[in-house]
C-alpha cells in the first residue's frame, strides 16, 4: 500500500494536476476543496502520511486549517500558495506548516520536498506507546535543563522529549532540529548547516524557515521563550544549544 496524501486546494485545475502527479509517485490521494471537508476527513479516517494545503481557500483559510490540524496530528504539512511575501511564509510556518512552496511550481519540486519530509518523519518517528513516567537520564539521553523539579530530557532514540513526567509535543521538524543541535552542544550551527541537516541534503528552501522553527521550538522547551537559555542565538552565526549531559 502506498503512502497517503491529502490535498487541500480549491482550484480544481491545480488540485487535479497534483493528484495525477502524486498518484504517479505511488501516493493514495484524498482531496478536499475546502478546509472544513479536509478536517472532517481526518476525523473520520485519521491523518495521512503528508498534507498539501493552499492558504487561499473559501470558508476557513489555510492558516486556520493548519492550526486546527496541529491540535491533534503530527502529519507533515507543505503549504503550496501564490502568496509569497515574507509575512505569509513566516505566518504559515508559525501556525505549524513544515515547508512552503510558492506557485507556480514544478511538480518535481513538490515531490522532492515530500520525499524529504517523509524521510525526516521516518527518522524522527515517535513511539506512541512510550510511557510518560519520569525516569532517570540514561547514556542515550541529553539533559537540556537540570531543573530538579522538572528536568528537561531529550531521548533521541525513543523519539521523546519530556519535562519531568510530562511528555512534550514536538512536530517532526522541531524534534529533528533539537536533535541536531543537541548532538553538538556548545557549538554554533549555522542556519545553512541546519537547513541541510534537518530539511535534507540538497534542500533549496529559504533559511528563514530555520528561524521560525527555532521560535516554535523555544515556546515548547524554554521556561521563558523570550529569554531562551537552552537554544541560544549567536548573532550573525546561527544557533547553539547549551545542554547538560
Amino acid at each position: 500500500m502506498g503512502a497517503s496524501l491529502m490535498i487541500v486546494e480549491d482550484d480544481d485545475r491545480v488540485r487535479g494536476v497534483l493528484r495525477l502527479a502524486m498518484e504517479g509517485e505511488g501516493y493514495e490521494v484524498a482531496e478536499a476543496s475546502q478546509a472544513e471537508h479536509a478536517l472532517e476527513h481526518l476525523r473520520s479516517h485519521g491523518a495521512p502520511d503528508v498534507m498539501i494545503v493552499d492558504l487561499m481557500l473559501g470558508g476557513m483559510d489555510g492558516f486556520t486549517c493548519i492550526r486546527e490540524v496541529r491540535r491533534d496530528y503530527d502529519v507533515p504539512i507543505i503549504v503550496v500558495s501564490a502568496r509569497d511575501n515574507t509575512h505569509d511564509v513566516v505566518a504559515a510556518l508559525e501556525v505549524g506548516a513544515d515547508d512552503y512552496v510558492t506557485k507556480p511550481f514544478e511538480i518535481k519540486e513538490i515531490t522532492a520536498r515530500m520525499r524529504a519530509l517523509r524521510r525526516r518523519a521516518g527518522l524522527a518517528a515517535v513511539r506512541d506507546d512510550a510511557s510518560p513516567e519520569e525516569a532517570p537520564v540514561t547514556a542515550d539521553e541529553v539533559l537540556l535543563d537540570a531543573d530538579p523539579r522538572a528536568p528537561l530530557v531529550l531521548s533521541p532514540r525513543a523519539g521523546t522529549v519530556r519535562r519531568g513526567s510530562e511528555r512534550l509535543h514536538l512536530t517532526i521538524t522541531e524534534f529533528r532540529l533539537l536533535c541536531e543541535l543537541a548532538a553538538d552542544p556548545g557549538h554554533v550551527l549555522s542556519r545553512g548547516t541546519l537547513l541541510e541537516r534537518v530539511w535534507d541534503r540538497g534542500y533549496f528552501g529559504d533559511e528563514r524557515i530555520v528561524d521560525v522553527h527555532v521560535r516554535r521550538l523555544r515556546t515548547k522547551i524554554e521556561r521563558d521563550p523570550s529569554n531562551p537559555r537552552i537554544v541560544v542565538t549567536v548573532r550573525s552565526l546561527g544557533y547553539r544549544i547549551d545542554a547538560q549531559r
